[in-house]
């Protein structure tokens, strides 16, 4: 459907569209924040510096630019998917040349008051684009080998710069969030099961290849992976995070330590306590209780997504909010099940929760999308 199709009679213009916000799910988003900022307050010390203040202010910028992406039409973003993609991939192609290297990882732009990572951007721009394609392609085509190949292909492409930078949490991120717009738009399980066989075939040549000039990975992330099948493996090395991270959960118990009471994190015995490890000291202090409060409120914004995007009778606002929610999902999955010590330790942050500029405004950004497909959806 272009725009020109779109009774745009029916749908609100000008300061109306505020009336049509959804309103609940921007709340939910600002409790998480505020959750988030909490918690950096708490592992500072009881100070505002250097994370709370810093990601309070990005939270502002990221609210801004959620309501102005929020008041354009949907059509607009539908066509500037491909641009917005191609424009992310020339950053990770710059990252990649010149991007500021941190701990082995070259992964950001810095541009003066804050570091870019434009894999963070990639996560975004490749549900628009794959949106935008399923929507213009005929649904009969959908499963056709032929027509398969591009979104493959736009899959592929910033999955194997991202990896060299090297992140294997934000590649992991980027096939699964393509896959899954892939099988919402209705392309045949014949493909994903092909597609599982290959990532078996994959990991196990991942393992094959270890020792030699030709392994894929980074020594620190085969260590991650023996950590996760033993966690006894290196204890005081690369296990240290993860036997940490599970005695902060038992110490917090059903109800927790009380806030800014969490030994593990105030004593630093948790490297990450501000951007991976940050639930682990939300467990600490606020218990099962604390944490299984904030799971709910995650699960409560996927829900409200899901509803406003089977309300949708536009294909490409219901495949971007539907790929965003899941591209949300995935975030909070993986990083809650890395801290509980269920997956292994990829560097994936607790979204709008963690310390990080580039993910807060992001995600704002990504459901400033969300409101504009609700705002702008055909009556």
């Amino acid at each position: 459907m272009s725009y020109l199709e779109y009774n745009v009679k029916t749908t609100p213009r000008g300061f109306r569209k505020i009336l049509y916000f959804n309103w609940p799910l921007l709340l939910l988003l600002a409790t998480v924040c505020c959750v988030g900022f909490m918690m950096l307050y708490s592992v500072a010390g009881g100070s505002m510096f250097p994370w709370a203040e810093p990601q309070i202010k990005r939270f502002g910028l990221g609210i801004v630019l959620m309501f102005a992406i929020a008041m354009t039409p949907i059509w607009f973003w539908r066509n500037i998917a491909t641009v917005a993609y191609i424009g992310t991939l020339v950053l990770l192609v710059v990252v990649d040349l010149i991007g500021d290297e941190s701990k082995g990882s070259q992964r950001w732009i810095d541009l003066g008051f804050m570091r870019l990572q434009p894999s963070e951007l990639m996560k975004i721009s490749l549900v628009m684009l794959l949106a935008a394609y399923y929507d213009w392609l005929d649904i009969k085509k959908t499963s056709h080998p032929l027509w398969v190949l591009f979104p493959l292909l736009v899959i592929a492409v910033p999955t194997a710069l991202v990896l060299r930078q090297p992140d294997l949490g934000t590649s992991i991120l980027l096939v699964t969030g393509g896959a899954i717009v892939m099988f919402l738009a209705g392309v045949s399980w014949w493909y994903f099961g092909a597609v599982i066989a290959l990532v078996v075939g994959a990991v196990t040549a991942v393992f094959q290849v270890r020792g030699t000039p030709w392994q894929f990975l980074k020594d620190y992330q085969y260590r991650r992976i023996d950590t996760f099948i033993d966690p006894s493996f290196d204890p005081s090395g690369a296990g240290y995070h993860i036997t940490q991270s599970k005695i902060a959960f038992g110490s917090g118990g059903w109800t927790g330590r009380g806030f800014m009471q969490g030994t593990q994190s105030r004593l630093n015995f948790l490297p990450e306590k501000h951007t991976d490890f940050i639930f682990t000291t939300l467990a600490e202090e606020f218990g099962f209780i604390g944490g299984f409060s904030l799971l709910s409120i995650y699960l409560l914004i996927i829900m409200f997504c899901m509803v406003s995007a089977f309300q949708n009778k536009d294909r490409f606002a219901s495949l971007l909010t539907l790929g965003i929610s899941a591209a949300f999902f995935l975030y909070f999955a993986v990083n809650m099940s890395m801290v509980m010590g269920l997956a292994p330790v990829v560097g994936v942050p607790l979204p709008l929760v963690s310390y990080g500029g580039s993910a807060m405004i992001v995600l704002l950004a990504a459901f400033g999308l969300v409101q504009s497909a609700h705002i702008h959806r055909p009556r």
